[in-house]
């Protein structure tokens, strides 16, 4: 299904600066074109990155740490069902212990059971372990129930969290995220297992002053593979600061330091460590840690990231490999379900509203997120999915994605102060959020996200773009160029990966994979192979326009290389 047309816009042109010799002259464009003035803006390191004494409540929370570790308290790090949530909870546990934390135990919701974060139901859940302090991450700053809940069991609380925060704090004994107004850390696009990494980085400091290392202090270098895997996972901006922790993850994890649980997940993903980019993770590794929370119990995801022993790591890994196979399955099932329910929505004039709620009875509250994801992409407009809390509950979870310029969050802010009892609980991003409210309010809700979209959502803001780096030479095209785009990374969210445009003649096509076309394109005298992933059903005609990544083709190896074609249009 399409019913609408991206525009393909090329980027406005910037003059490369004074790069480093050595530097491939197409990723020298690429870096300028991104506002990158340098090779060290370019790729920052780790040298570059924010202080953590920028970050506001780290002094509370690095004494509560300091104190709960000098007196052996128990601390459990309550982790979420998502991959930043996982590998949050696994970076907090494993960092923890090396700082010297003797009794560290992790809990985590299930979604279905507990409802998501820090609820009361969780404080219940985990009230046998005993806990004298909780540490949660990737969640805490909307968990006002659950944080009193704890509170009144005479725990401690440290929140975590990089969500935005709504009028009140919780009432936790110290809350880090540096989304809190008012708070001065210069980077708010931290992922939920940055903050974390950031407390760890403090709370050594701290403790380093205290005089806790006389033999050396503990390298928290080896938490940056999980640090990676979740902030790539949760589509957070790749700022300079993001971009200098993902970049040392990669450089770990190609060096062959990558913690047993992910090497075990590389490798029924069948992805090359020493070769590995952002969008392995984000397309294979990722999806794999989180389907144990979308289908599972996430503790079986965060198990494979603290195993330190390979073989168990594999047996894990194998299991969540499965796990996954029936959520691609259950989720293409309610992709084709939530497109043939669209025909519900269409105005009388044939097009469609500014934002789309979907619902159904049969779907799954771990893959509406997805389906949102999936049916955004296609129609370029905020979608919202629905489906039952549990199987026969009265309340629906919902998960919303955005499109650029539609802050999704506040969207729900507002109608929430509009109509009070409407939602029941809400949180999130500008590009996606999460929501609960009765089945009986659906379609109240729908109507009124509506309303709050109609003056917002331009026009401009609903007309999708790709957009292009321009055109390559012919002289261009060629493997080294593709190698130096894969490691001139790492690419994600407000720092894309290249995406190049051309006209071309068509020699030939196939379909591979019922719904995948390979073409083999004309350019002057280069052949050059290509696949366009979904477009089966469209067959190109003689000559075609394209915007392309270009990728090494390691299946074949050698030199061979690929256009992976993201648009199409005639030429």
């Amino acid at each position: 299904m399409s019913r609408f047309k991206a525009r393909l816009v090329r980027r406005p042109y910037v003059a490369p600066g004074d790069w480093a010799h050595g530097l491939h002259p197409v990723l020298a464009r690429v870096y300028a074109m991104r506002g990158a003035a340098s090779l060290e803006q370019a790729r920052p390191k780790l040298a570059h990155l924010h202080p953590p004494e920028t970050m506001g409540g780290l002094d509370a929370a690095t004494a509560l740490l300091a104190d709960a570790i000098a007196a052996d308290a128990h601390i459990v790090v309550v982790g979420d069902f998502d991959c930043d949530g996982a590998t949050a909870c696994a970076v907090g546990v494993r960092g923890l212990r090396l700082l010297g934390a003797r009794r560290v135990s992790y809990a985590v919701p299930n979604r279905i059971v507990h409802g998501y974060g820090l609820t009361p139901a969780m404080v219940d859940e985990i009230a046998p372990m005993a806990p004298d302090l909780v540490v949660t991450v990737d969640h805490g700053i909307a968990c006002h129930a659950g944080v009193s809940a704890a509170k009144a069991r005479g725990w401690k609380v440290l929140v975590t969290d990089h969500h935005l925060p709504g009028e009140a704090l919780p009432p936790a004994d110290a809350i880090v995220d540096p989304n809190v107004r008012g708070d001065g850390f210069a980077s708010k696009a931290l992922a939920g297992v940055g903050v974390i990494f950031y407390v760890l980085l403090a709370l050594r400091r701290h403790l380093r002053d205290r005089g806790a290392f006389p033999d050396g202090e503990p390298d928290l270098s080896r938490l940056l593979d999980l640090v990676t895997v979740g902030t790539v996972a949760d589509l957070v901006p790749l700022d300079a600061n993001n971009r200098a922790l993902v970049a040392a993850g990669l450089r770990r994890m190609r060096a062959g330091q990558a913690c047993a649980g992910l090497r075990a997940l590389a490798e029924v993903a069948q992805r090359d460590l020493a070769r590995l980019s952002a969008s392995d993770i984000g397309y294979a590794i990722a999806p794999r840690i989180n389907a144990a929370g979308r289908l599972e119990d996430m503790s079986l995801g965060i198990e494979c990231l603290l195993s330190d022993e390979l073989p168990q790591a594999r047996e894990i890994a194998h299991l969540l490999n499965e796990i996954n196979g029936e959520r691609r399955a259950v989720q293409q099932q309610m992709v084709d379900e939530a497109e043939r329910a669209l025909s519900r929505v269409t105005l009388p004039d044939g097009d469609l509203p500014p934002t789309i709620c979907l619902f159904d009875a049969e779907w799954h509250p771990g893959v509406v997120g997805l389906v949102a994801s999936k049916i955004k992409e296609r129609l370029h407009r905020p979608v919202v999915a629905f489906a039952p809390a549990a199987p026969g509950s009265s309340m629906l979870r919902g998960s919303a994605r955005s499109i650029p310029g539609f802050h999704i969050r506040d969207a729900l802010a507002m109608v929430a102060s509009r109509r009070p009892s409407l939602i029941e609980r809400f949180g999130g991003h500008a590009m996606a959020a999460g929501l609960s409210l009765p089945a009986a309010h659906f379609e109240a809700f729908a109507a009124e996200l509506h309303d709050a979209a109609v003056g917002a959502l331009t026009p401009d803001l609903l007309q999708a773009e790709v957009l292009s780096d321009g055109e390559l030479a012919p002289g261009e095209l060629g493997r080294a160029c593709a190698e130096a785009i894969r490691d001139g990374g790492p690419w994600g969210q407000a720092f894309p990966e290249p995406h190049f445009d051309g006209e071309f003649q068509v020699l030939s096509t196939r379909v591979v994979g019922q719904r995948h076309l390979r073409m083999e394109l004309g350019l002057g005298a280069l052949r050059l192979n290509a696949i366009e992933f979904g477009g089966a059903s469209e067959p190109p005609g003689a000559r075609v326009r394209i915007a392309y990544r270009l990728e090494p083709d390691d299946y074949r190896g050698g030199d061979a290389f690929q256009l992976v074609v993201v648009h199409r249009e005639p030429a």
